[in-house]
């Protein structure tokens, strides 16, 4: 977890997001979880077990955001626990047109199983459908294509369920207090997954009347957009008890805001699971007390799910033969208790 160009970043998180998903989706019906320190990483572990060979194309826009940067790196290091997986990595585009000439490399290099991350999900529906057409499935990593037919299995996190998960965490911290006040420090609003991630903690807030809303700006998933944007809420809005913030990089400008500011009178709730995110909230040294996740180990387990698609493998833990439709992982929410477990999986 952008808008077009900087796009629908993560449009459309393991539960207990990063790792408990990982025990559902790394091991193939057939095969046992080995135990290996290093996949304890991103999952309760793959299985190394030589099956038949699989090569795996893997297409993802350009890494021009601490999260994407993570997506790709997690599908690299994935892919390398496989002595029977070849991974064929673009060198990623914002650009549909580009994305779609790197897919049809792919495709004429006849892959077993394509993972794409569409730089804009809607404009590279084509790319998908061309895909399979050609007899390559693909995985539909994060932002949806628009054709269900462009795809043989989709994955990716639960915006709504992250501000839901958010307003629900901020509405127990102050379920006792009366009239209190919360603020929002938005995503881009021309994407649809802005519009979720409100949407889910408007309805979170609708169960703890005494809650209000007072204030909400929409930033740009930067550091200098975050910084700007809570400096005018800041002004805007000089009383309140919580705010949640969508994104854990323009997080980093916010609490560099509120520390200009000599504010330390409300707690706050990120969004998606950076490692500056975590370790702020190990020290417990600032007014960032938690962070819903969306994290990037999702492309780790796109890379577990090509394998057992091209190996004609289900998923372990299910009865069924095949891999799911879909998978949507769960948001969530990282604090003090829980932080220790997840910290491995933060995106720099």
């Amino acid at each position: 977890m952008s808008h077009t160009p900087l796009t629908s970043r993560r449009n459309v998180l393991f539960g207990a997001a990063a790792l408990s998903a990982g025990t559902f989706l790394t091991a193939c019906t057939s095969n046992e979880a080995k135990d290996d320190p290093a996949a304890q990483e991103v999952g309760q572990g793959a299985d190394d077990k030589p099956g038949k060979p699989v090569t795996i194309g893997f297409a993802g826009p350009q890494a021009d955001h601490g999260w994407l940067n993570a997506i790709n790196d997690n599908a690299r290091s994935r892919a390398g626990k496989y002595s029977d997986v070849t991974l064929e990595i673009t060198e990623g585009s914002n650009d549909p047109a580009a994305q779609d000439g790197q897919i049809q490399t792919l495709i004429d290099k006849k892959v077993d199983v394509l993972v794409i991350l569409p730089a804009d999900g809607k404009a590279m529906t084509q790319a998908g459908l061309k895909a399979m057409q050609a007899g390559i499935p693909v995985i539909n990593l994060d932002r949806v294509f628009d054709s269900q037919q462009a795809y043989r299995t989709w994955i990716g996190g639960d915006n709504y369920g992250m501000g839901l998960n958010a307003g629900r965490y901020i509405g127990e911290k102050l379920k006792g207090k009366s009239g209190a006040k919360v603020i929002e420090l938005a995503g881009i609003d021309s994407l649809e997954l802005t519009r979720q991630r409100t949407q889910g903690f408007d309805d979170a807030l609708k169960n703890y009347p005494n809650i209000k809303k007072v204030g909400r700006q929409a930033a740009e998933f930067t550091v200098e957009s975050g910084q700007r944007k809570m400096t005018d809420l800041l002004q805007a809005v000089p009383e309140f008890d919580a705010f949640w913030n969508h994104d854990d990089d323009q997080g980093d400008g916010a609490l560099q805001a509120i520390k200009q500011a000599g504010r330390e009178d409300f707690l706050m709730v990120g969004g998606a699971g950076s490692r500056n995110a975590f370790d702020n909230i190990k020290a417990d040294n600032t007014v960032l007390k938690a962070t819903v996740l969306y994290p990037p180990t999702m492309a780790a387990s796109a890379i577990d799910l090509a394998r057992a698609l091209g190996q004609g493998k289900g998923v372990g833990g299910m009865a069924e033969f095949e891999i799911p439709a879909f998978v949507t992982l769960y948001s969530a929410v990282v604090d003090k208790e829980n932080v220790d477990r997840y910290l491995p999986t933060g995106f720099k």
